[in-house]
């Protein structure tokens, strides 16, 4: 039911929205990233999803598709800019299991809250403050039998983090460029897909991410992102993620993402890597 309703958001954002899709300058409002925060693929952006200025709202709908060489992964959803201060969040993951647990998925929803703390991403050009977010993302795994299986401590969890982005105009060979750093904590095993918390570990632990793009055109961002995450399970090593993308933004209400993503160790199943498209349309 709660895919079913983001589909028809995303559907009816994208045909029956005007033309305007707030005041922010092209790209500012990042993509969805794949537990539905406003930033990059991976990684949550201390940026508030959609254009919405300080005096606007900002809405968005994702759908992304990640195939990899054993699973499928499937992430739909939609946020909220409020007054490019707060962001509220709401996704489905839906993860095929392939032929480690034939005919089997899992499913797990997240509700996100982002809220600015201080500074501006984009302004203030002469100094190297950031724009700083603090976030936290709420999980709720819906089929844990395979993650009980391995060991798994909780089918829910929340996540907490803290992003600091920044946009320099010009700055790489007369190139914008966007740095982003978040630091999370958490007890996810990949990203809650299976349970949090484990035999090894189930405790929280910080762990970082970033990710770093240049925008050779105001309409196209290419970059890459790394995630260090925990590794909870002693039954099954848990890697790092990484990606390099490409985004492209035609206009204010459409964004599209391209990736190559490297997963590592997902169950039972070693080097999964594949490809990553998700389309963003914003109001």
């Amino acid at each position: 039911m709660l895919n079913r309703w983001l589909l028809i958001c995303l559907f009816s954002l994208g045909v029956i929205t005007p033309a305007s899709a707030g005041d922010r300058l092209l790209a500012t409002g990042g993509v969805s990233q794949v537990e539905g925060a406003g930033g990059g693929g991976l990684v949550p952006w201390a940026l508030i999803a959609g254009y919405g200025t300080r005096d606007q709202i900002g809405v968005t709908a994702f759908h992304t598709h990640l195939e990899l060489d054993d699973f499928r992964l499937r992430s739909t959803g939609v946020a909220v800019g409020i007054h490019d201060r707060v962001e509220l969040s709401l996704s489905r993951q839906l993860f095929n299991l392939g032929t480690t647990v034939p005919g089997q998925s899992i499913r797990q929803d997240v509700a996100g809250a982002k809220v600015r703390l201080s500074g501006d991403a984009i302004a203030d050009q002469d100094t190297l403050l950031p724009q700083l977010s603090a976030g936290v993302q709420v999980k709720k795994n819906r089929d844990m039998a395979v993650p009980s299986a391995l060991g798994a401590k909780r089918d829910s969890d929340v996540d907490f983090y803290l992003a600091a982005s920044k946009l320099y105009l010009a700055s790489a060979f007369g190139q914008n460029l966007l740095a982003n750093a978040t630091l999370r904590a958490t007890r996810a095993n990949q990203l809650g897909l299976l349970g949090f918390g484990g035999d090894r570990n189930a405790r929280y632990q910080p762990q970082l991410e970033v990710s770093l793009a240049v925008l050779p055109r105001d309409n196209l961002a290419v970059g890459v992102e790394y995630r260090f995450k925990p590794d909870n399970l002693s039954v099954f090593r848990e890697d790092n993620f990484y990606d390099l993308f490409v985004a492209w933004f035609p206009s204010k209400r459409v964004a599209v993402t391209l990736a190559r993503v490297g997963m590592g160790h997902i169950a039972d199943k070693k080097n999964q890597g594949g490809t990553y498209l998700s389309l963003q349309i914003a109001h």
